[in-house]
């Protein structure tokens, strides 16, 4: 079984973060680290295709060449990855980066492809079912469980009540939630084999891609100011006199709460 699943690449969190003054966006031009919300989907990768011949595939798109975080999944076990790395990516939107994203996995001919619920650095969302429908391929997210059965993929999908039951024919995307698996920390064998392991790195010609879809022209949202968040005004204390219930009841009655 051939799974791919796509791991972003991002600027360290523990490291302070900081915005481009032109652009308003998060400034990548440093070393990047994987995401941990791509590490669950590594892993689930690796269980699933632990079959003879099975393999997987990473896909990723990262300014300046960036493999840093790739080299780390496929420490992990990856077999390969495709990076997709074009200065005229820079201010890419969601729906972009999914048209990018949809022809490098296009590549890779995959029967299943894993990716994280959401990044941690743009929580958008919506990538997962924007690659699905580009790719005409079945969709299901907030997968806590994932099983392969033949033809199909077995997924318990989260939910606030539980969890939904759902199966779809192969190939599929799944977006994974945090905790579907436990990631496994890289050995020391697969840090040296990471070093040899290909990376394919392409631009978006290679890709197929009109440059009109891609980078700030092509984006359909645009920053055009940050400010700080608002400090927080103090709060109202109010002293029970006797009418303590009455006052708290006008309070939430003004904030047509209640």
């Amino acid at each position: 079984m051939n799974v791919v699943v796509c791991v972003k690449q991002i600027p360290d969190p523990a490291a302070p973060g900081a915005l481009d003054p032109n652009t308003h966006t998060l400034d990548r031009s440093g070393k990047l680290i994987l995401d941990d919300s791509d590490a669950y989907g590594v892993e689930m990768g690796l269980q699933l295709a632990a079959g003879d011949g099975d393999e997987v595939i990473l896909v990723s798109m990262a300014p300046n060449g960036e493999t840093s975080g790739l080299r780390t999944a496929l420490a992990m076990g990856a077999a390969k990855a495709i990076l997709v790395s074009d200065d005229a990516l820079a201010g890419t939107d969601a729906l972009g980066t999914a048209k990018v994203l949809a022809a490098a996995i296009k590549r890779a001919e995959p029967d299943l492809v894993l990716t994280a619920t959401e990044s941690t650095d743009g929580y958008t969302g919506t990538i997962p079912a924007q690659v699905a429908e580009l790719l005409g391929l079945p969709s299901i997210t907030f997968a806590k469980k994932i099983a392969v059965d033949g033809g199909s993929v077995k997924v318990e999908r989260q939910t606030e009540a539980g969890y939904d039951e759902v199966e779809c024919p192969l190939p599929a995307v799944v977006s994974v939630t945090a905790g579907v698996v436990e990631p496994r920390y890289p050995s020391f064998k697969g840090i040296m084999a990471a070093k040899s392991k290909p990376v394919d790195v392409l631009s978006v010609s290679d890709l197929g891609v009109g440059a009109d879809q891609v980078g700030a022209s092509g984006a359909r949202q645009e920053i055009t100011d940050v400010s700080k968040v608002e400090e927080r005004a103090g709060g109202e204390i109010v002293v029970d006199e006797g009418d303590g219930a009455d006052r708290v009841l006008a309070f939430l009655e003004e904030l047509k709460v209640i």
